[in-house]
């Protein structure tokens, strides 16, 4: 796709004439000048999440490192997605959707509700074909991914979320096992009075959405609820689901110290059929045609997951802060594979239906210092967190006699466990105006232990591995001026084999238990960086480089089990780039580009096709599903006073391969996309409406690949032309 790397140039040159525009106007401004007006590419948000606009140059307070800090001091790489840009035009569906416009990130939306999105920051979790690896997730500070490092977000409510972090870089290791990226979704903040909000969707493939949400703020209470129910016929066939999502927040201040906040929700998806990839045979002939077998087992997939936690926040001095998260939870998830019966004859065979029974549970406790040392500001953060999984997993047959896809006979029947035990210490000084420096150290310690019911009487049934790691971080800023920070950061990460990973020894069976012989792959990871900004223009532009050893990939996949490997050397190298501006008279724009190469430097065997025949994956390959160059661009215009708007979106990639062989690619693409709303205010009512127009040029494409797949069903198109309306009603 060389159009977009030609675009792509065209948005890292535009950052970096903001740049030098930026610097020329630091050199005379006054040196001694207050240092947070530096600029960051992130949408603008207050850190209580109030509503803002979705391209204001407001300075942006995060709170990524644990403490409210604006952004452009920090030497990371990190966006704040404001509650307007999550909200205005969106479906509130899929965590793709606030997603687009972040540098660094790939998430897409596969059409399919029986499979997670696939996500990934600079390439970590690209390999992934279930559930999100390589990235934390958080949602109001209790995580979203389990203490193996398989996270899923099905339960993240954006109909009332305040705004979105996304942290990318060398600081993500601070977060512990699997920190290529860290993504934090946060529940906003009731606004003074009562608030119902009422909302209805319709649009392409039947599909609807109905959410009513509650806020409440008065004396000591602060109080969200919201709940919505979504359903779809789906684009291709075999591809309907449903889901209801309830998300609630309660804050209460104690005292003048002391706040407490209890966070629930839970999620009840009672059917989402899977249509499976297609092969390019297949996606050539019938786009929308379910894959093969998907119809005759029904594949699909059931989940029913609820949660709870608490948080208690106490200032304890004038420089003392306690933060403590208590939280806990249950997920059952259901799926029907389409494994054919004869393959499922082997007595060995785990079967096609997979049981999981998920119970999780969790603490973290830290505390803040903030004094001066020296007539100098340091801030030391010092923490230590638990997280705790218990894994039942079952495998049954996908027939009885000559019905197909239905619950047989159990052949599977596992306990697994995995809990974590960190410790983390973090710091902050500003030796001077022109300089800060931010450090930390996280040690992990994970433990996996399994326990085989089915094993042969005599046999031992316990057995289990312990993975532990001492990860550091540091990064400098330095201040060039009132309107351009430069930065470095350098910070050892790393990700051990999830639960899914360590499922299977062999594929046909012979070696039972988990496959404890995995090691955690570690990574060397480098940044450099600067943010620059007026109060009209906002850039960034980022350079990384990431040193993996032991990455796990394919072994074999057949009959229904992926045995993974270990693998040598890969590296991921590139170069992120966004730029904001406000052009006056109610015109923004916003730009974001990503360049990445992610290969293999040294060369394994594997074996992903059916009959196994193994292959030589040679040095220099590209890591599938990782596109090299990704540019989205959006230009809106608002009416004063904001009661009409439209966007105009362009998004391109590039191709993806889905093998590590890099002999299969779904083609790059070009969208355009659209999206226009109305708002009406009266003294006690609101009124919005809002349309959106999805790929306005009806391209056929595919969005996301399955990576590895067996029997090369690798393809998930997407659909042509689609249509969307939004109605929403406040009362006040």
């Amino acid at each position: 796709m060389p159009t977009i790397r030609t675009a792509g140039a065209a948005a890292v040159s535009a950052a970096l004439m903001l740049v030098c525009a930026s610097a020329r106007a630091a050199t005379t401004a006054d040196n001694a000048a207050a240092p947070v007006a530096a600029g960051t590419a992130a949408t603008a948000a207050t850190v209580d999440g109030a509503v803002s606009a979705a391209f204001s140059l407001e300075p942006v307070v995060i709170t990524a490192t644990r403490v409210p800090t604006s952004s452009a001091d920090l030497p990371m790489s990190i966006d704040l997605i404001g509650q307007q840009q999550i909200r205005e035009g969106q479906l509130l569906v899929n965590l793709s959707e606030p997603l687009i416009g972040v540098p660094g990130v790939n998430a897409q939306n596969r059409q399919n509700y029986a499979q997670d999105l696939q996500i990934s920051v600079r390439g970590f979790g690209a390999r992934s074909s279930f559930g999100v690896r390589g990235v934390r997730l958080y949602a109001d500070g209790i995580p979203g991914t389990m203490p193996d490092g398989q996270g899923q977000f099905s339960n993240f409510d954006l109909g009332s979320a305040g705004r979105v972090e996304v942290l990318r870089g060398p600081f993500s290791a601070l977060y512990g096992n699997s920190s290529g990226g860290v993504i934090s979704i946060f529940t906003q903040d009731a606004p003074p009075g009562t608030r119902v909000d009422a909302t209805a969707e319709y649009g392409s493939f039947d599909m609807q959405r109905y959410a009513l949400e509650l806020m409440h703020a008065a004396g000591p209470l602060n109080l969200v609820v919201d709940g919505y129910h979504f359903s779809t016929d789906g684009y291709r066939d075999h591809s309907a689901a449903e889901r209801s999502v309830f998300n609630a927040k309660a804050a209460w201040r104690l005292d003048d110290a002391s706040t407490l906040t209890l966070i629930a929700n839970a999620i009840d998806m009672p059917s989402a059929q899977d249509p499976l990839g297609v092969t390019r045979a297949q996606l050539a002939g019938d786009r929308e045609q379910a894959g093969t077998n998907a119809i005759a087992y029904n594949t699909r997939k059931s989940v029913q997951q609820e949660q709870i936690g608490a948080h208690y926040e106490r200032t304890l001095s004038e420089n003392d802060q306690l933060s403590a998260m208590i939280y806990g939870g249950g997920r059952d998830t259901t799926q029907y594979q389409a494994i054919p019966k004869s393959t499922e004859g082997s007595p060995t065979n785990p079967g096609g239906v997979i049981a999981l029974v998920h119970g999780y549970y969790g603490a973290d406790v830290h505390l803040t210092d903030e004094r001066r040392v020296a007539d100098t500001p340091l801030q030391i953060t010092a923490g230590a967190s638990y997280d705790d999984l218990t894994e039942g997993r079952r495998g049954y047959l996908n027939f009885i006699g000559d019905e197909l896809g239905v619950e047989g006979d159990l052949r599977r029947d596992q306990t697994n466990t995995v809990y974590d035990l960190d410790e983390y210490l973090q710091l902050q000084w500003d030796p001077s105006r022109r300089w800060r420096l931010e450090a930390g150290v996280r040690n992990s310690v994970v433990d996996v232990a399994s326990d085989d019911h089915l094993i042969e009487a005599g046999a031992p049934t316990e057995s289990g591995v312990r993975y532990d790691s001492t990860n550091p971080v540091a990064g400098l800023t330095y201040r060039a001026g009132s309107h351009l920070d430069l930065y470095g950061s350098y910070g050892k990460g790393f990700e051990t084999p999830t639960l899914d990973e360590l499922a299977y020894r062999s594929t046909n069976g012979s070696l039972p238990g988990l496959n404890f012989a995995l090691k955690a792959a570690r990574s060397d990871n480098y940044e450099l960086g600067l943010k620059a900004g007026t109060t009209s223009m906002r850039g960034t532009l980022a350079g990384f480089y990431i040193h993996t050893d032991d990455e796990l990939a394919i072994q074999s996949d057949a009959a229904g089990r992926s045995v993974y490997q270990n693998i040598p050397s890969t590296q991921r190298r590139g170069v992120e780039a966004e730029l904001q501006s406000d052009w006056g008279h109610g015109l923004s724009s916003q730009l974001a580009y990503t360049y990445i190469q992610a290969l293999t430097l040294q060369s394994y065997t594997t074996c992903i096709v059916v009959p196994c025949v193994p292959v030589e994956v040679g040095a220099g390959h590209r890591i599938p599903a990782v596109p090299a160059d990704s540019l989205y661009a959006g230009l809106t215009w608002r009416r004063a006073p904001h009661d009409f708007w439209v966007t105009l979106e362009a998004i391109g990639r590039a191709q993806l391969y889905a093998n590590d062989l890099d002999s299969q690619a779904a083609s790059g693409y070009w969208l355009a996309n659209l999206q226009a709303g109305l708002e009406q205010q009266r003294p006690e009512w609101d009124f919005t409406e809002s349309l959106r127009l999805d790929n306005i040029g009806n391209r056929s494409y595919v969005g996301s690949v399955i990576v590895n797949e067996t029997n090369m069903r690798y393809f998930e198109p997407e659909p042509g032309r689609t249509v969307y309306l939004m109605l929403t009603v406040s009362r006040r």
